[in-house]
């Protein structure tokens, strides 16, 4: 089955999985002694949030995006199995 076929919504889920089980990998990996460099990336994003208020609701909305190496591996393993499915 070619890649054109396939929905892009289950491509979307496998990055996703494989962003957030490789930057958890990449926390655990920062306390073993060969495996720190798993852990090494960057962080960013809104560093305050932004609010708005209208007096009978408000509302607050922030983003702050966390990779690191595990996790881009992790993505990349994602990818290489959604194109092997």
């Amino acid at each position: 089955m070619a890649t054109k076929d396939k929905n892009i919504w289950i491509l979307l889920l496998f990055i996703l999985s494989g962003l957030v089980i490789g930057g958890l990998l990449g926390e655990i990996a920062r306390q073993v002694d060969g495996l720190w460099w798993l852990s090494y990336g960057q962080t960013f994003g809104m560093t305050s949030p932004l609010e708005l208020n209208l007096s009978v609701i408000s509302i607050t909305f922030a983003l702050m995006f966390r990779i690191n190496i595990a996790s881009i591996i992790g993505m990349a393993i994602a990818i290489f199995v959604y194109r092997k499915i």
